[in-house]
């Protein structure tokens, strides 16, 4: 049950040659991790990524890797805590904290495959059998009659729920009132292209100053939002706790957040109605449940982040959201879609805008390394500041 080898993929999800337009994808790579033991046993977990900060993250799991190898994989909660304690020196960070969830996750994995059962399983059993999921990186356009039939497009094709940030130009705290009168436009073409059953969810992107952001919510309140995601950077939970007292549309918080400390004073605040961490870079899958338990004494929901891969960190999200009673919905992107189903095997499934529960052992999918080959990293051009 020792780890014997520890192999991390940093890989560009579409055809080596592909020219993809896709935001969302061209400027996205994978951190993928297999975790080895010597009995012949791996596991599969995922590192979050962000567009220039992935090869930071790959040289954290290369270094972990030095203290991963020869111990006993079943000790999960050891591993992490010692990475924390003693490797990073209880200094935190985006890199860290991704290159660990990416590792535990395959733990938890392999952890299921030694018992053939399910990790929901060895988390206390499955309170749902299927996993309901919003549509996100679907709404790149430049024009709203763009935005209107891709918005359309998703409903034809079963989802529920959908997302988008209406607000264009770059990520600014202050912005202009022309600029929040085409926010609220965007709003409410979607909303009319979609019809008044499919849930709209809004995505701000930790962009906006409070007095920006209640005043947006306020002019898009008409168009019954799901909810209104990140108004405000939570580095002041004061200042996000003081705007979602002035916004009527339940407020998301959680992303940017790592491990359930962070998450404290998001609960004693008051400061979000809605949570959603990521499995993939607040820990791992028993710190999701945690902050998930914490969120719970609050009545706080979770609708886990989900940047990320439909392979591992999908499947990671799957099994820790059966497991929720307080789960509310989590984030599917369809632009990795394809890549995710030619690699894994088998893929996950959207139906009607649910994952049904994999009742395979560990996180329920296996992942080709030969296909992973095919998909070499990328390095991006230097984006226009």
């Amino acid at each position: 049950m020792r780890v014997s080898d520890c192999r991390v993929y940093l890989l560009h999800p579409t055809k080596p040659a592909g020219d993809d337009t896709d935001i969302y994808v061209s400027t996205k790579n994978v951190c993928l991790v297999r975790v080895e033991t010597e009995d012949g046993l791996h596991g599969w977990g995922e590192c979050y990524t962000q567009a220039d900060r992935d090869t930071q993250i790959v040289a954290h799991v290369e270094q972990l890797k030095r203290y991963l190898i020869g111990t006993d994989a079943t000790r999960i909660r050891a591993f992490t805590s010692s990475a924390f304690n003693d490797f990073a020196a209880r200094r935190g960070s985006m890199d860290f904290f991704c290159a660990l969830s990416g590792i535990e996750i395959a733990l938890w994995d392999l952890a299921g495959k030694r018992a053939s059962v399910p990790v929901y399983q060895l988390l206390g059993g499955a309170i749902r059998d299927k996993i309901r999921v919003y549509a996100n990186g679907w709404s790149r356009s430049t024009s709203h009659a763009e935005l209107a039939d891709r918005a359309r497009a998703i409903v034809e094709r079963g989802f529920t729920a959908l997302k988008f940030d209406p607000v264009p130009g770059p990520w600014r705290t202050f912005i202009s009132r022309e600029q929040e009168e085409e926010a609220a436009e965007r709003v409410r073409i979607v909303r009319n292209a979609i019809g008044p059953d499919t849930e709209l969810l809004i995505e701000i992107h930790r962009r906006l100053a409070p007095m920006h952001a209640i005043r947006l919510a306020g002019m898009i309140e008409q168009y019954r939002p799901y909810w209104f995601e990140e108004p405000v950077l939570a580095e002041n939970i004061k200042a996000l706790a003081a705007a979602k007292d002035k916004i009527q549309i339940p407020v998301v918080t959680g992303e940017e957040l790592y491990t359930k400390f962070e998450f404290r004073e998001v609960f004693e605040r008051n400061a979000a109605d809605i949570i959603n961490p990521d499995v993939c870079n607040v820990g791992g899958i028993q710190e999701l449940r945690e902050i998930a338990a914490m969120a719970e004494t609050y009545f706080v929901a979770v609708s886990p982040h989900n940047y990320n891969s439909t392979t591992a960190g999908l499947a990671a999200t799957v099994q820790v959201s059966a497991t929720m009673p307080n789960f509310l919905i989590t984030e599917y992107f369809i632009n990795f879609e394809k890549w995710g189903n030619e690699v894994t095997d088998p893929g996950l499934e959207v139906v009607d805008s649910y994952v049904p529960v994999p009742t395979k052992p560990g996180i329920g999918i296996d992942i080709d390394e030969e296909a992973l080959t095919r998909h070499p990293y990328k390095q991006f051009p230097v984006r226009k500041f």
